[in-house]
């Protein structure tokens, strides 16, 4: 009997070769942060901040931006917004046009005139003043096709329809239900073209469905890469500037093809914050 070929084995597909974007950043150094009141399970004002610290770090995340080539543009802090360095939550900007924030608690509400006003000043006159709380690109995340629109703890979801009424682009709703990540931005994150990567544990079951739905391939990140913030990432492409506690999410964005440009904001996660919240998109008209 003659000997059997053994059997072929299959070549593993190629991963897809990635293209970073350039990408136009809004940013608030952290002058005057602190942890001085609580509206999130992060924050602890008997604990407090090392400003001198976190202005360091933040510093970083800067350098780490222009290293990888990309634009930043600064808004300057204003005195007595200590969470006003979490430029993302300051508006949403598509297409050239500024969807507006509305805080949910009085701490932070005078954040948003200050961005708009920051906004018309740099050439984004077509700016809405929003009737309906949202916090910005917290909540508010941008796909090539669609945005992701979280609700739950802060932002109304009467703001998803004032937003796709404005913006001209589908949203989807998604709803949060840990109150961990109390924004979208802090549980899942876009990757290049129209794939994400997310914590399944903090949507509701239905919010899971839909994105598995949609998003079949997406990169899932375990409860421990969440609890540091490692989802409030920035992918321009190619490039993710994440959370360096992020270990298991950092290893499986690099079994996809991406490139992982770890940082440390552990001092800005004591108020709840990591590199995407330090980051407004400035999306130009096309």
């Amino acid at each position: 009997m003659p000997a059997m070929e053994p059997s072929a084995v299959p070549e593993p597909s190629p991963l897809p070769e990635r293209v970073a974007l350039r990408r136009h950043f809004l940013m608030c150094r952290p002058e005057h942060f602190a942890v001085t009141y609580a509206i999130n399970p992060w924050m602890d004002p008997a604990a407090g901040a090392d400003a001198g610290r976190a202005v360091a770090q933040w510093e970083a995340l800067r350098a780490a931006y222009l290293a990888l080539g990309h634009e930043v543009s600064l808004i300057d802090p204003v005195e007595g917004l200590p969470d006003m360095v979490f430029a993302a939550n300051g508006a949403l900007v598509v297409g050239g046009r500024v969807y507006g924030a509305r805080f949910a608690f009085p701490e932070r509400y005078a954040e948003g005139p200050a961005y708009a006003r920051w906004l018309r000043d740099n050439g984004f006159t077509d700016v809405l003043e929003p009737q309906y709380i949202n916090e910005g690109e917290g909540d508010f995340l941008t796909l090539d096709d669609v945005i992701l629109a979280g609700t739950g703890f802060r932002t109304d979801i009467a703001a998803h329809q004032e937003a796709q009424e404005f913006l001209g682009r589908p949203i989807v709703t998604l709803r949060l239900v840990d109150p961990r990540f109390y924004h979208l931005d802090t549980a899942l994150f876009p990757l290049g073209g129209r794939d994400v990567a997310y914590y399944p544990g903090a949507f509701s079951p239905g919010s899971r469905a839909v994105l598995e739905r949609l998003f079949p391939d997406a990169v899932i990140a375990g409860e421990r890469d969440a609890a540091v913030l490692g989802l409030n990432a920035v992918c321009d492409g190619r490039n993710v500037v994440v959370n360096a506690e992020a270990t298991g999410l950092i290893g499986a964005l690099g079994e996809r093809g991406y490139t992982p440009v770890p940082v440390d904001l552990s001092e800005l996660r004591k108020a709840g914050g990591g590199p995407k919240c330090c980051t407004l998109e400035l999306r130009p008209a096309p």
